[in-house]
């Protein structure tokens, strides 16, 4: 009897330990099964993430790496656009270079030069400044033309008087009060005296007002006298076929320019400040002489002779204006 239990005990144990390796055989199976589709996703998945992090990482860093090398290809794009932009840039620079020529007008420069022989007094013109006085001696300056024969004189500033431009010129000057007088200049102001400033010959600031006054605001313009005489020319001392200086005397209106003859034609001399027409190497001295006023009116003197620092007398004087 008991044997017969025994028997049936073990064959009850056998059936349940069948079972359960069939049952962990079809767990293995099925957890093989899920295996085989699970965990290659998450291998495929894990790297993936891993190289996004690094290419981040060298991306950052500045590194030449094949991630970075697709920066690369996108990032020539916008130097390749600076490039197509900066390219132009010469061709601007160039069309801003091709009207500065324009700009530098030579003739243009000149004809405005040789449209006024006046120079910085010009007719028809009034000025404003100031007139001072001072003693004028005998009525020598700058000008160089020796003793006035009366004192109705004055020495211009420096800025007008431009290298004895305005030398001989006979300017009316008017005092605010209504008084009025008319110099001929013969002398020049030095700085600090300013432009429109006119120092009188104490004799003519008298006759604008009281000399204690020492400074009248005044306007001046420049005038043609009705009563002038002749004109005259001097050589100056040490003159000579060699070399010489010419200077105009008594001209009614200012003289812009001295020319000499020579073989080839007329030779222009260039003045100085103390108003001579120089010949540096002595072309055209003792020959005809040509002197044209600020209006233009050219007149022809024959006949003078090199004689160093004598006044010598013509017979014609350029026409009233």
């Amino acid at each position: 009897m008991s044997t017969a239990r025994q028997v049936a005990r073990e064959r009850r144990r056998k059936r349940r330990m069948m079972w359960g390796t069939v049952s962990l055989v079809a767990a293995s199976v099925v957890a093989c099964l899920v295996m085989a589709l699970l965990p290659g996703d998450k291998d495929d998945t894990t790297p993936a993430a891993s190289t996004t992090v690094a290419a981040a990482g060298e991306a950052d860093a500045g590194q030449t790496l094949s991630t970075p090398s697709a920066k690369a290809k996108t990032s020539p794009s916008p130097s390749a656009s600076r490039s197509a932009t900066a390219s132009p840039k010469p061709s601007r620079t160039t069309g801003k270079k091709k009207p500065a020529p324009a700009k530098t007008t030579p003739s243009a420069h000149s004809g405005s030069a040789t449209a006024s022989l006046a120079g910085r007094i010009r007719s028809g013109t009034d000025y404003q400044g100031v007139a001072t006085a001072y003693d004028a001696g005998v009525g020598d300056g700058a000008c160089g033309f020796g003793p006035s024969p009366d004192m109705m004189i004055a020495a211009m500033n420096t800025t007008d008087y431009q290298t004895a431009r305005a030398c001989g010129a006979y300017v009316h000057v008017r005092a605010a009060n209504g008084r009025s007088v008319t110099v001929r200049i013969t002398n020049e102001c030095p700085l600090p005296c300013a432009p429109g400033q006119i120092d009188l010959s104490q004799q003519a600031f008298s006759q604008l007002g009281d000399l204690h006054l020492g400074r009248i605001a005044i306007t001046w313009n420049l005038v043609s006298p009705a009563d002038a005489g002749t004109l005259s020319v001097r050589y100056k001392t040490g003159s000579s076929p060699y070399w010489c200086g010419i200077q105009v005397l008594n001209h009614r209106n200012p003289v812009a320019a001295l020319e000499v003859s020579t073989s080839g034609g007329w030779r222009q001399l260039g003045r100085t400040s103390y108003n001579y027409f120089l010949s540096a190497d002595g072309t055209g001295c003792g020959k005809a002489i040509r002197i044209t006023d600020i209006y233009g009116q050219r007149l022809t003197v024959n006949g003078i002779a090199i004689r160093p620092n004598v006044v010598q007398s013509t017979s014609v004087q350029f026409a009233q204006h």
